[in-house]
């Protein structure tokens, strides 16, 4: 081979197969959607999604709270972990695992990030109305779980509805 055929070989080979058509036979390549994607019919998924990924960032901030409650980073002598009741340390320890738990499943979107979110949300509910004197009884913190719960699940059956039996 002469250097010219060579370097019209390596021309071609850079160009690509298509540059030697002409223009209007040339396939051009383009970007594949989904029907749920051009419809908007994957908005509810989408919001739940959204929704899960906030619930993430919440429980990382509570489960990370917990934690410095445990280590001693927020709270004078007095409210240090040692000088809490055994009650109060054990729903600590608990919630300062399970939020983190339920964070990492919230911001993947996995099935089972969604149960232990629910489990935190209950426990919340359970400890604060039925044992007032580990947190105090806050009626507020149930509220709040009660209505993320009921976002949840309106959010889970709008999406539900939207995908294909």
């Amino acid at each position: 081979m002469n250097k010219d055929t060579r370097q019209s070989m390596a021309a071609r080979m850079t160009r690509g197969a298509n540059d030697d058509m002409p223009r209007d036979q040339v396939n051009l390549v383009t970007p594949m959607t989904s029907p749920d994607a051009e419809t908007g019919e994957s908005t509810w998924t989408t919001r739940l999604v959204l929704f899960l990924r906030v619930m993430a960032v919440l429980s990382m901030i509570k489960g990370l709270y917990h934690w410095a409650q445990i280590t001693g980073f927020v709270g004078g002598e007095e409210s240090a972990f040692e000088a809490q009741t055994t009650q109060w340390q054990t729903a600590t320890v608990y919630f300062a695992v399970i939020e983190l738990v339920a964070a990492v499943g919230l911001w993947l979107a996995t099935p089972w990030g969604a149960v232990v979110w629910l489990t935190t949300i209950v426990s919340t509910a359970v400890i604060e109305l039925m044992f007032p004197a580990i947190y105090g009884g806050n009626l507020f913190a149930v509220l709040v779980s009660l209505i993320l719960l009921a976002a949840y699940l309106v959010l889970a059956w709008f999406s539900a509805r939207e995908r294909p039996p």
